[in-house]
């Protein structure tokens, strides 16, 4: 028996997506408390640059006349996630998207905006190369929020760099902030930072609360509805990382540092089946002064070499595949960290890399710390970062060649909407010629770990039996991701995390 020192109707744990399920089950009349284990409110959420979802079909599309369809839709993302995952959670991340957003809607606290932004596989039955199944937050005055602003995690500038906080919350941080609104209006409602769940409390086989720390004191909260894991993935921790054969290291990742992957083992320790656990959301990363390799996209220019001084992917293709094309390459012992972006001057002697999330620092820092590099020719810029002279000048030849006839007959850069999405739809095959030559470095980095605990459709987490653990649920990059091994587009993340919490408190609810 437990000694309980509080009691609520329903435990959250995070305060990213999982936020979706405080406000659902605040707004259902349930008591809720929200522990976020570090001292701001987001998590990976909140450094999401759009903060969008991807919810075909959603009010916001069909107001604007968007002729989609959810058949369409669940063709699109059962062709590109396969039998990886549950058809029925596929299913139902499909046809529910569109639900929570008119719930949302129903409160003035929200407010969407289509954005539109290509379906991650192009050549996909049924993709929307338009874009049109994604929308994202409107930005948010921070003083709307009032204190509470403060209190929100980033921007990325801000907590890595220490630059001001912006007078507006927008992408992720305008998300989080709308539900920190819209949860303040509840008296019912209890937030609390610095608070880590570090075990659940089990009775007959049954999740009926947690254990927490508060100022260094284990504090036992009753659930008498459930508990809702909702904190983040487990990126931030290299043990973790190397137990489940997660490439890459912990310093590189995009998630906070409290990601720690502490409700997984809470989880794992009641028995709860897991799945995609070697698994996250992937893209290459800029190498900054910090020795920390950051996200990165928006390419106008540049191609990558190997040590071998060749192209070997398609620079302009979605994040988290061509994070995967670098993984294999590593895996195959065909290359290692760092490679190398090659550009000419054209825009300068900074890289073209218009969203490099981490904001970049005086370029001679990085030139200081051996990440960039110039050169008089080719040549010379191959003898400063030690790859094959000839090789280099053959690869850029080659590659200039493709620019000017429009086509890349290596790797189909330009071949999928997505591949021009930065470029105004012209090919975005930029040719190299303009002395001096440039090359920085590059690794590869993550937004997170996907794998996790195994969910039915309501968000009940899985024994290994396939039954549900009573009182337990899971969503965000706690919950084995729905879009198993691919990223099918921008905004899956961020909204499987806010649809499944949503649906973890209706059940809940309905308890």
């Amino acid at each position: 028996m437990t000694d309980w020192n509080e009691e609520v109707d329903v435990l959250v744990a995070g305060s990213g997506g999982g936020l979706a399920g405080a406000y659902t089950a605040a707004r259902e009349g349930l008591s809720v408390a929200v522990v976020e284990a570090t001292e701001k409110f987001g998590g990976t959420t909140s450094y999401s640059g759009g903060g969008g979802v991807w919810f075909p079909c959603n009010p916001v599309l069909q107001r604007a006349g968007v002729d989609d369809t959810f058949e369409d839709a669940l063709t699109y993302f059962r062709a590109v996630v396969g039998d990886r995952t549950p058809a029925d959670l596929q299913e139902t991340y499909i046809h529910n998207g569109a639900r929570v957003i008119e719930y949302l809607e129903s409160d003035d606290s929200f407010e969407f905006q289509m954005f539109p932004w290509p379906d991650y596989f192009g050549a996909a039955p049924k993709a929307r190369t338009d874009g049109k199944r994604h929308i994202v937050p409107a930005p948010l005055p921070a003083a709307t929020l009032g204190e509470l602003a403060t209190a929100v995690r980033g921007p990325l500038g801000t907590d890595r760099l220490g630059e001001p906080q912006p007078k507006y919350l927008i992408g992720g941080r305008a998300l989080v902030g709308r539900f920190l609104l819209a949860l303040s209006k509840f008296p019912h409602v209890s937030l609390q930072l610095n608070t880590p769940l570090v075990e659940l409390v089990t009775e007959d086989g049954a999740v009926v609360g947690a254990i927490v720390e508060r100022e260094g004191t284990r504090v036992a909260i009753r659930a008498r509805k459930g508990v809702l894991l909702a904190a983040g993935g487990f990126e931030g921790n290299d043990e973790l990382r190397r137990r489940f054969g997660v490439p890459g290291e912990a310093r590189d990742t995009m998630g906070p540092w409290g990601n720690q992957g502490k409700a997984h083992e809470a989880g794992m320790a009641v028995g709860a089946d897991t799945d995609l656990m070697d698994q996250a959301w992937w893209s290459p990363g800029m190498i900054h002064p910090d020795g920390r390799a950051a996200f990165a996209l928006w390419f106008t220019g540049g191609i990558f070499v190997d040590g071998a001084g060749q192209r070997f992917v398609n620079e302009s293709a979605p994040y988290d595949r061509l994070g995967r094309d670098i993984i294999a390459r590593l895996d195959e012992g065909a290359m290692t960290l760092p490679f190398w972006m090659i550009y000419d001057d054209s825009a300068g002697p900074v890289p073209p890399v218009q969203a490099s999330n981490v904001p970049m620092v005086d370029h001679e820092e990085y030139v200081r710390a051996g990440l960039r590099h110039s050169a008089a020719t080719l040549e010379e810029l191959a003898e400063k970062i030690g790859i094959p002279a000839q090789a280099l000048v053959e690869t850029v030849d080659r590659f200039n060649d493709f620019a000017d006839r429009g086509v890349d007959e290596d790797f189909g850069r330009g071949d999928e909407a997505y591949d021009r999405a930065f470029s105004e739809g012209k090919s975005p095959l930029v040719p190299i010629r303009k002395g001096p030559f440039h090359a920085a470095a590059f690794g590869i980095s993550d937004l997170g770990t996907k794998g996790g605990l195994r969910t039915d459709t309501a968000a009940r987490v899985l024994n290994e039996s396939g039954t549900p653990i009573p009182g337990l649920y899971a969503a965000g990059n706690t919950m084995a991701a729905v879009s198993g091994t691919v990223y099918p587009g921008g905004g899956n993340p961020i909204g499987a995390s806010v649809l499944f919490s949503h649906l973890a408190a209706l059940d809940m609810a309905g308890r």
